[in-house]
């Protein structure tokens, strides 16, 4: 699962009997050998998407991490890119990084929960981080992510299919969560962190409740399932008002 320069399996332990802040601060430096950080073709078929819609004016990476999503923004937005996490251990590693050349970029810490902008984005992404917020959670996630966009604006995510029931996959993501569940049970501060909680029906409901209109678009790059159905989708919530195209 781990190049060579990804982290040690005491490595691991440690980060996984820390808090999330401080698991990801720890793992930071090594965290773009993992497959933890989203694929290249996963963010590349994001990217094409966006491209359609666009251009946009500015952009949000919500719980950016080391800065993947920030290099979609960069190619897809015009007037700014701005990375926000929780994690100064990820951010640090993200600053460092050579940006190519394209709108100013700039990072935040902050949490996701509690964001410190007025509605200045018209364009919202994330990517792999919403199975660190609980169900109940998402309800001010979505109620934040709404206040930051511009009327118009779009928060847009990609959603893998999840794996059929009785599958190799299906009972490694049962597992992990179980194993969660069994920690944060016994161990103190929790590490939220559930691939299976996060259910694109119970998303779709809560956005549309946070008085986004929403629409799903198959990527078509990342392949179908043998029964024809997607293998990956982009979720795209808008929030009322005209679409703006700020940047052009």
């Amino acid at each position: 699962m781990f190049s060579p320069e990804g982290p040690t399996l005491r490595e691991l332990a440690v980060q996984a009997l820390s808090s999330v802040e401080r698991g990801y601060d720890l793992l930071a430096p090594k965290f773009d050998h993992t497959p933890f950080r989203t694929p290249d073709a996963v963010l590349d078929a994001v990217a094409d998407a966006l491209r359609r819609t666009g251009p946009h004016g500015a952009g949000l990476d919500l719980c950016c991490g080391t800065g993947a999503g920030v290099g979609v923004l960069a190619e897809v937005c015009r007037e700014r890119v701005t990375g926000v996490d929780f994690s100064s251990g990820m951010l640090a590693v993200a600053r460092a990084r050579t940006r190519p050349a394209g709108p100013a970029v700039s990072w935040v810490r902050a949490d996701a929960r509690a964001l410190p902008f007025t509605a200045a984005f018209d364009l919202v992404v994330s990517f792999g981080a919403f199975g660190h917020f609980l169900p109940r959670e998402l309800p001010g996630l979505f109620a934040q992510v709404r206040s930051v966009l511009r009327p118009g604006g779009s928060f847009a995510f990609p959603v893998l299919a999840p794996p059929r029931p009785g599958s190799l996959g299906y009972w490694t993501l049962f597992g992990f969560d179980a194993v969660m569940r069994v920690r944060n049970a016994l161990w103190r501060p929790p590490f939220v962190m559930y691939y299976r909680a996060f259910r694109l029906g119970d998303v779709r409901r809560e956005l549309l409740r946070a008085g986004f209109e929403v629409e799903l678009q198959a990527l078509p790059g990342l392949g179908r399932r043998p029964d024809g159905s997607p293998r990956a989708r982009l979720v795209v919530a808008r929030a009322p008002g005209p679409v703006s195209r700020s940047g052009t």
